[in-house]
């Protein structure tokens, strides 16, 4: 419907700004630390908590996470709001509900693409999970079991991310949203996976590290 570009277009401005917002880079910042000079040099939640510790990770997860869940709640609101349209039920196979999951998309690509960070940014898995907790709450918990369920006998959280990414569709599907709303989730899926080429070529080589944290502040 021609009266939804606008409110999407504009809803998908406000995630990609709100989502870009770099803040495990800018909490580590805060204690003297640039995260992007230590172990992998991303600045997402696992890079962190490496650099920085548990207690600046898990701020970290929690900003992260809920720029995300903040966006798409703000684009469930705003987007029916200005499209001028009564919403009861928010159905995946109408066209607000194909909307709305273009915001999610928009705010996976905010993250590992940060118009902050010259284009680049994190690799979008608490971000991903607060924004499905926006989208469809059953959603981000299928994501957080698969994620579980792979991270805790390995201990390689890239590869529970992957894994968590690639079941995303699958989840969808489980739980109601329409086929044609698979098609942005399949996006986000691939912009994931792209986003831990690097630690999937390590992984191949067996050159991937376990997770561990380190409370010890480097500078």
């Amino acid at each position: 419907m021609d009266r939804l570009i606008l409110p999407t277009l504009l809803c998908c401005l406000i995630a990609y700004l709100l989502c870009g917002i770099p803040f495990g880079l800018l909490i580590t910042k805060a204690m003297g630390i640039d995260v992007r000079a230590v172990g992998s040099g991303n600045i997402g939640t696992t890079n962190v908590a490496r650099a920085a510790g548990k207690g600046a990770s898990a701020l970290t997860l929690l900003l992260d996470a809920g720029k995300g869940y903040v966006s798409m709640t703000i684009a469930r609101f705003l987007i029916p709001a200005l499209a001028e349209m009564e919403v009861k039920a928010l159905g995946f196979d109408q066209p607000l509900g194909f909307a709305v999951v273009l915001v999610y998309v928009a705010c996976i690509c905010g993250h590992v693409f940060s118009c902050y960070l010259r284009f680049k940014g994190g690799k979008g898995i608490a971000v991903g999970f607060g924004a499905a907790l926006g989208l469809k709450w059953q959603l981000a918990f299928g994501l957080l079991a698969v994620f579980i369920a792979v991270v805790a006998p390995t201990r390689y959280v890239s590869l529970a991310s992957c894994s968590a990414a690639v079941s995303l569709p699958i989840w969808a599907l489980v739980f109601g949203i329409a086929p044609v709303s698979l098609i942005p989730l399949c996006i986000v899926s691939g912009i994931v996976v792209w986003a831990h080429r690097s630690n999937i070529k390590k992984l191949l080589n067996h050159e991937e590290k376990k997770f561990s944290f380190n409370s010890e502040k480097k500078s």
